[in-house]
């Protein structure tokens, strides 16, 4: 008889923490990469919040959140940029098919900001993290031929940018994430992240709603045709 693999009740635990409506939207919500208090989450996820507190215990216990307390106030965060990556990757393999029509324009409008330009935990997505992506591509700043890698032109673009690279951790310098409404990866890993930071401390782009849509200002416009090429009509 086989033995079966010990990994087996791991990921099935970890499977059953994600596989719940509440539980999925809280995770997709913290995308952003920002924290939200409890009472943020119950009202996003449309549930009481005695009833969204069950939930958030059980993802800090399974070690998809982290939680820290402020006064009366508890805050939750994805724990890392690994589980984010799991779940923006599971996000993408739902078809356009499988997804409920929006209800109302707001809901469109809404839907539409999100495809056009968003945050992916710390990186761009979206229409904007493509061209971004393409952009660094055809001027040779980035390889896509057996993963994602910047090269030496690239390391020195960022440089000239101004954008810090941080390459004392473990995460990869560069990494392709699915991007789950343009069905194409995009560029994370610490470069995604830098790049998303500056480009929104430089006020190249500006959140916009309660989600995670950002869009990019006439200065980012500028910024981003005079770095990259990109023709700001790509953008809107």
């Amino acid at each position: 008889m086989a033995t079966k693999d010990s990994q087996a009740p791991h990921l099935a635990r970890l499977a059953a923490l994600i596989a719940d409506e509440t539980r999925a939207a809280c995770l997709l919500a913290l995308l952003d990469g920002r924290a939200w208090t409890a009472g943020e989450l119950a009202r996003h996820a449309g549930v009481a919040a005695s009833t969204l507190s069950e939930h958030l215990g059980k993802l800090v216990a399974g070690g998809l959140l982290t939680e820290e307390r402020q006064g009366r106030h508890r805050y939750v965060r994805l724990a890392d940029a690994r589980v984010a990556q799991l779940v923006e990757d599971l996000a993408a393999q739902v078809t356009p098919r499988a997804t409920r029509r929006p209800r109302n324009l707001r809901e469109s409008s809404a839907g539409s900001a999100m495809a056009r330009g968003r945050t992916c935990y710390d990186h761009l997505a979206g229409r904007l993290g493509i061209a971004v992506t393409d952009a660094l591509t055809e001027r040779g700043l980035l390889v896509q031929d057996t993963g994602f890698a910047l090269t030496d032109a690239g390391l020195g673009w960022f440089d000239s940018a101004g954008i810090r690279l941080d390459r004392t951790g473990r995460r990869p310098l560069a990494r392709a994430c699915l991007d789950w409404t343009e069905r194409r990866p995009h560029l994370a890993g610490v470069a995604g992240a830098a790049l998303c930071r500056h480009a929104l401390d430089a006020g190249w782009c500006v959140r916009i709603g309660s989600e995670r849509a950002v869009k990019v200002t006439a200065s980012g416009e500028d910024a981003l045709s005079e770095l990259l090429g990109i023709d700001a009509a790509t953008l809107h």
